[in-house]
């Protein structure tokens, strides 16, 4: 587990505040049976691979944060995981003086604000819990490459703040990001180091278009850990059982 030591208060503060908006979501859901990956795919009958979903992406145009849901071929995805969430922040939402790395093949695009960045992904278990982050290579996502502290200063800039396809989708995702923010900033600087490490072990590659290198790092996550952890940091004390209900089993949609 990361380690939480060296986090000041505040920002202990803001990750247990963004916890309990992912609690409040994931228990509503609960009640109705429902799950953040239900919602998504609600109304959209066979569930097919590598489709979006929701079609065109959940985007907010006040803060420029965007994502969808997508699911590999069963064969190519972990064991026990249905699918992943992969979330991104265009330019018109980032933060002042952030540019994309001047890689040899940077071409700047005819819209100014489609140079998004993927922030990170999110991997769902059979039953809408989230049990994985992971960073991508360039090719995976075709996103504009950004050094990892420059999608660090992103990471609080991401909002999702309107009520399409679901409200309480949204808010768990935009508060699932801050909760998990000291993970995801580890791994988005393990990612430029393992691609640094590939470029250099792969010369005759160009690492960012690799098929070999997919997915530079990785970790897993638990909500209840996460919160319990925090639990400890600001109050001493740690909850003896999870406050959320039993999620219910996923179904795919047929």
């Amino acid at each position: 587990m990361t380690d939480l030591s060296g986090l000041s208060r505040e920002e202990l503060e803001v990750m247990a505040e963004a916890g309990r908006e992912v609690r409040v979501c994931q228990r509503v859901l609960a009640k109705t049976g429902d799950t953040v990956v239900g919602e998504l795919l609600r109304g959209h009958g066979t569930l097919y691979e590598w489709r979006h979903y929701p079609p065109g992406d959940v985007y907010d145009a006040e803060y420029h944060a965007q994502y969808y849901y997508h699911c590999h071929p069963e064969g190519e995805r972990p064991n026990g995981e249905h699918g992943h969430f992969h979330t991104f922040l265009r330019p018109h939402g980032m933060p002042d003086g952030v540019r994309p790395v001047a890689l040899p093949d940077l071409e700047p695009p005819e819209n100014d604000n489609d140079a998004l960045s993927h922030l990170i992904g999110i991997a769902m278990d059979v039953a809408g819990q989230p049990v994985r982050l992971f960073t991508t290579n360039r090719w995976v996502t075709g996103e504009t490459w950004y050094k990892a502290d420059d999608v660090i200063a992103m990471l609080d800039s991401f909002v999702v703040d309107h009520a399409r396809p679901s409200w309480p989708a949204n808010r768990w995702i935009t508060g699932l990001v801050r909760l998990f923010r000291p993970q995801i900033v580890e791994l988005l600087r393990e990612r430029d180091a393992a691609i640094g490490r590939w470029a250099k072990a792969h010369p005759d590659a160009y690492v960012y278009e690799d098929r070999g290198l997919e997915v530079p790092s990785q970790c897993f996550i638990a909500v209840e850990e996460q919160m319990a952890e925090l639990e400890l940091r600001l109050r001493g004390a740690r909850r003896r059982r999870s406050i959320l209900p039993e999620p219910p089993s996923f179904v795919e949609v047929s």
